[in-house]
């Protein structure tokens, strides 16, 4: 005779399988690449600095 089988551990076990392989699937479509992490940080830090400078001392 077989064990018996918890059908709630199989599919638990299933929906994390599939959740894991969405969110792989979104991180190669959506992520980004370090460089482009630095490129945005370096761009964001620009224009923050451009617009302290331009601020009238009151």
């Amino acid at each position: 005779m077989n064990t018996p089988l918890n059908l709630n551990k199989i599919r638990k076990e299933r929906g994390r399988t599939s959740r894991r392989a969405r969110a792989d699937e979104n991180a190669v479509q959506f992520g980004q690449t370090k460089a482009q992490k630095e490129a945005l940080k370096a761009r964001a830090e620009l224009i923050s600095r451009k617009l302290d400078g331009h601020k009238k001392e009151t």
